[in-house]
């Protein structure tokens, strides 16, 4: 199934991201993560983080080491997928979406694709935009959500 489909059918806001364990990127990073998915999820938004090595090696676990990793020391609870690559021939479908709808392709760990109820990719930004940066946008997001659910009613 297409991510497009995936994300339409939740009727929520996603953040796609390419983690990695050993990163200069990962503290703030996973920290900042977890908290937008403790304050805005899990019924109006998820980050979706797909574990990757292709940048500088920085995520040499197996999913099970990762997965562990993630959830004791930085308590995460949003959807960890298993490693996958994100650049090149072998790029996992996900990623060759997000890159050809938002024209930016990852060249470094935490990447950030941030996803509309409608699965069309609003924007994305490197490694180097904090989560506090963007948060915003998806805090705007989400109150339209909850709004038009409550126009709904």
């Amino acid at each position: 199934m297409k991510l497009y489909h995936v994300l339409t059918c939740t009727n929520m806001v996603s953040l796609v991201v390419n983690v990695a364990s050993e990163c200069g990127f990962t503290e703030e990073h996973y920290k900042d993560l977890q908290q937008l998915q403790r304050d805005f999820g899990p019924y109006h938004f998820n980050v979706l983080a797909f574990p990757c090595n292709q940048f500088g090696q920085q995520e040499p676990g197996s999913d099970r080491e990762i997965d562990n990793f993630v959830r004791r020391v930085y308590g995460v609870s949003f959807p960890l997928f298993s490693k996958i690559a994100v650049v090149g021939t072998g790029a996992n479908n996900v990623y060759k979406y997000l890159a050809e709808a938002s024209g930016k392709e990852p060249d470094w760990n935490f990447w950030k694709y941030l996803v509309d109820v409608n699965g069309e990719v609003v924007d994305a930004w490197g490694p180097k935009v904090s989560i506090k940066e963007i948060r915003p946008k998806i805090a705007e997001m989400v109150r339209q959500i909850i709004l038009k659910k409550k126009e709904e009613l």
